[in-house]
This record gives C-alpha cells, sequence and structure tokens, in this order.
C-alpha cells in the first residue's frame, strides 16, 4: 500500500496547536493537546495557539525535530567535515553516490518540509477569521508564518531544485497534483514571504523563539547569497550589521548549550526545545552514541594560532597536532584523553580518528535518559554567519576593501577565540580572499548543517569531494546530478505531474 501523501490532506489538514495562554511564553510551553479547527479562530489566543502550532512544526518538520532540523548536522557527513555512522537517515550511503528515489533522507525532507507548509498554508487561509485581531497584529502573526513557509521552501529549493509550489491548501486530493515551479520561482515566492515578514516583524532582538525581523533579514540574505546576488545580499548583511540587534557571542561553545543560549546576541533565530515533552534527541545520538565524526582532513584544517596553516607554521608539531591551535579546535574536536561515560570513548570506538564535542554538555554524560532528552536549542541562524555572508557577497560583487577585511576579523576576534587578523598583504585579491572565507565559514560552522550547501553553492562539491576519503577508505562520490536530490518514490507514485529530477 502506497504511504498517504501528505499533500493530499493539505486541504483539510487538522493543525496540532499548542495549549497556552501567554503570547511571549507560548514556544517555551509544552505540547499539551489538539484542538478542533471547526470551533477555533475566534480570539488572538487562538491564533497565537496556531502559530505555536506552525512553530512545532520545526521540531518535527523540515530539517526538524524526528527528521533533521535539530540532526541538521548530520548533512556534514555529505561534505568534506564530517563522517556519520550507522547509516543515519542513509547520509553514509548518499556521500559515496548511493542516493535514490528510496533514500531516507530524501523522503524524510520532502515530506516533513510540506508538512510544515501545509500547516503554514492551512493557517494563513483562516486566520483573518478572527476578526477581532487588530491588523497590526495579525500581519506580525502572519509575518512569523510566512518566515517559517520561506524557510520550508528554502531546504526544499536547495535539496530538490524546482518543487511544487502551493501558495494555498489545495482544496482536494487532485488539484494537490501540480507540476514543479522551477527554482527560480520557488525563490521569488520565499522573497515574497521573507519581504512580507521584514516589513511586519518586532524590530528587536531575538529572545524567545518568535521570528523577529532580523530574523527574516538574515533569512533574505542567505537566500540572496545562494542566488549569488551579490549586491543585495551584501546590502541587506550591512543592515543587519549596522542594526545593533545582535553582536557576536562572547561564548563560542555556549552558543550550542542551553545555558549559554538565553538572550544571546548572536543567536538570530533556533529550532527550540524544553524538557520533557518536547525534547530533543541530538543529545543521545552525538553524545552518548556518537553518531557523529570528523574526518581528518577537517582536523588538519585549523590553523595554529599564529593565524597560519598546519603546512606553514613553525608552532605545528605533527607528534602533538593537537597543540598551539586556533581555539576553536578545541571547541569542536573532542581531544584523546578527554572521554567522558558513553557508549563510545576514543578507546573502543573511533572510525575517523577525529570525534565530536559540539553540542555537547558533558554534565549530563552517563545518564541515558537525560541524554536522550536533552532541551538545548539547534541554531539555525547567527549573526557571525550573516557577518561572512557580508565578507562573501561584498567580496564578489566589487573585490576587497577595508570592510571586508573587518569582518572577517570580527568573527576571527571573538573573545576566548582571539585569532590573528587576516593578512591583508597577503590576501589583496577577489581570489585568494574568497578562498580565506570559505576556509573561515568551514572552521566557524561545522555540524550546523551549512557546510554541505556552501559546497553545492559554490559549485565546487563534484571536484573537492572525491579527493575525500570516508572511514573505510574509499573516496566520496558526489557528480553533477547529486547538485539535485531525486524525488521521493511516493510523490511520483501519487502525484502524475511530478517530473524526476535528471539522473534518477
Amino acid at each position: 500500500m502506497k504511504k498517504i501523501n501528505m499533500l493530499k490532506a493539505a486541504g483539510a489538514i487538522i493543525f496540532l496547536l499548542i495549549c497556552s495562554a501567554c503570547s511571549k511564553d507560548l514556544l517555551n510551553k509544552n505540547p499539551l493537546d489538539k484542538v478542533s479547527s471547526e470551533t477555533f479562530w475566534k480570539s488572538d489566543v487562538d491564533v497565537q495557539m496556531a502559530v505555536a502550532g506552525c512553530y512545532d512544526r520545526l521540531r518535527g518538520g523540515g530539517f526538524g525535530g524526528s527528521s533533521l532540523n535539530y540532526q541538521r548536522g548530520y548533512l556534514d557527513g555529505l561534505s568534506d567535515v564530517g563522517y556519520v555512522y550507522w547509516g543515519l537517515l542513509s547520509i553514509s550511503d548518499m556521500s559515496i553516490g548511493n542516493i535514490s528515489t528510496s533514500s531516507e533522507a530524501v523522503s524524510i525532507v520532502y515530506n516533513s518540509c510540506y508538512k510544515g507548509i501545509a500547516s503554514c498554508n492551512f493557517f494563513l487561509d483562516n486566520v483573518d477569521k478572527a476578526t477581532s485581531v487588530s491588523a497590526a497584529k495579525m500581519n506580525q502573526y502572519k509575518g512569523e508564518i510566512k518566515f517559517l513557509r520561506a524557510l520550508w521552501y528554502f531546504d526544499l529549493v536547495n535539496c530538490f531544485g524546482g518543487v511544487p509550489l502551493y501558495k494555498t491548501a489545495p482544496e482536494s486530493a487532485d488539484a494537490a497534483k501540480v507540476a514543479k515551479s522551477s527554482a527560480a520561482d520557488v525563490f521569488k515566492f520565499i522573497e515574497e514571504d521573507l519581504d512580507f515578514a521584514i516589513s511586519n516583524l518586532q524590530d528587536e532582538a531575538y529572545t524567545d523563539g518568535h521570528a523577529v525581523k532580523g530574523s527574516a533579514m538574515a533569512l533574505k540574505t542567505r537566500v540572496l547569497l545562494y542566488q549569488e546576488k551579490w549586491e543585495a545580499a551584501a546590502t541587506l548583511a550591512k543592515q543587519i550589521m549596522t542594526s545593533g540587534k545582535f553582536s557576536i557571542s562572547n561564548d563560542y561553545r555556549d552558543l550550542f548549550l542551553k545555558a549559554g543560549q538565553k538572550n544571546n546576541p548572536e543567536i538570530m533565530f533556533s529550532c527550540k526545545y524544553l524538557s520533557p515533552d518536547a525534547h530533543s534527541t541530538y543529545g543521545m545520538n552525538i553524545e552518548y552514541t556518537a553518531h557523529v565524526f570528523y574526518r581528518q582532513n577537517f582536523m588538519d584544517a585549523f590553523e595554529c594560532i599564529d593565524g597560519k596553516s598546519i603546512k606553514e607554521s613553525p608552532l605545528y608539531n605533527a607528534a602533538d597536532p593537537f597543540s598551539k591551535r586556533d581555539p576553536r579546535f578545541y571547541y569542536t574536536i573532542r581531544l584523546p584523553g578527554q572521554d567522558w561515560p558513553g557508549f563510545y570513548t576514543y578507546a573502543t570506538f573511533n572510525p575517523t580518528g577525529v570525534q565530536n564535542r559540539k553540542y555537547i554538555d558533558t554534565s549530563i554524560e552517563g545518564n541515558y535518559a537525560n541524554a536522550y532528552r536533552n532541551d538545548w536549542d539547534f541554531v539555525l541562524l547567527r549573526y557571525a554567519d550573516v557577518v561572512l555572508m557580508y565578507a562573501e557577497a561584498q567580496n564578489e560583487a566589487s573585490g576587497p576593501d577595508a570592510s571586508i577585511y573587518s569582518a572577517i576579523n570580527e568573527v576571527r576576534s571573538r573573545p576566548g577565540v582571539n585569532m590573528p587578523s587576516i593578512d591583508q598583504s597577503k590576501y589583496k585579491t577577489k581570489e585568494l580572499v574568497r578562498d580565506y572565507i570559505r576556509h573561515e565559514r568551514e572552521i566557524e560552522f561545522p555540524i550546523e548543517g551549512i557546510r554541505y550547501f556552501d559546497l553545492k553553492r559554490w559549485h565546487i562539491a563534484h571536484t573537492l569531494l572525491p579527493t575525500i576519503k570516508d572511514a573505510g577508505g574509499n573516496f566520496l562520490v558526489f557528480d553533477q546530478r547529486q547538485y539535485l536530490w531525486p524525488f521521493p518514490q511516493s510523490e511520483l507514485d501519487n502525484n502524475d505531474k511530478l517530473e524526476q529530477n535528471p539522473g534518477y
């Protein structure tokens, strides 16, 4: 029997709603119950609950929840940075070219993104029934939901290219059968949603899980950058940088642990969790059972504390490769002898020779229940990315200038990192600065779900990845067709108007 297509039920979807009465605390409440849509849309409180229902899809939709949002870091297993053990979500198979219409990650991303989009469309199709809500407040709610819808469509277009575009909930199963729109049209719709969000969201710091104006601006910057709209991306990123609403955190490691995430000035949007009922299993997966490892070439990519590569620095000692390295090395890589209770230590299991410590709270180790039900948030947008996106876009638009060097140094000079400034006398051409920024992004954002998409948008995945070996000694495989994923077979079966991507 065929799996039920989520889009076939989109026209009649019953919303997953969160019961709560407090607007600001809405996303910090655990899911309690479901509410019938037939008696809904009467008050501002109803709309608040519906908004929270859409946000809840982040935990279980798109790159989220039981699929990939809090586990977005697994996508580094498709890059030159990470290695995913256990064949989780078919990532290890996909990394050596075994990607098909039945690959688990392909189905999960496609179906769960559309589940989130269906929730957003249902909200937008019905929210105007709540006539007691003021126009300004209504537009703010719509801005949040359009931001979320843009986030899911952006994940889809980055994985699949052109996809079926649903601007409203289909009225029937047959109405849901549509051909894919072009990638350009999907990007255009994403930008329209984000423009509405930017115009209507609160212009304040991100604090409680609700998207703010800066969240939408950061996502649109990324959207523009991925389309190589360099000048527009640089202009928007600069607006964020001069707004004064966000800044580089003074503690790199705490960005990824619960204690350091509250009101953190660098976090611009995140997937929120709360134990016990709205918990994440990421702690169990990367801490207790060690699903994510790094590749040796990634370890070698870290500079020494003098700002030079291990090939150039006199500080590097091959007999002791763990000393005198960029401080982010120690926040990211688990050192030999730095073991904590769990299924695997360096001594018991170490397929690549390089283990992870990012997003790991060692204080909860040794307790499977606590590791399984962790509640630190997965960061989806942060200010350091905006700063480096500005540097990249400005460099591509006009070549090196003082503002680009300043932006790079702002990230490198983070308290606790304090790496030397970029050598302007050495990196003085567009091409050299481009390479420097790409390297900086590799070091700054491991297992954050960024590197894989960076390699694809730079159009270097097919040349770089086949030079990298996996833990078994096999070279990674990435051919031209893999720039787009195949559509799941279940979707092709359910939608006879959907045409498969080339090569599958």
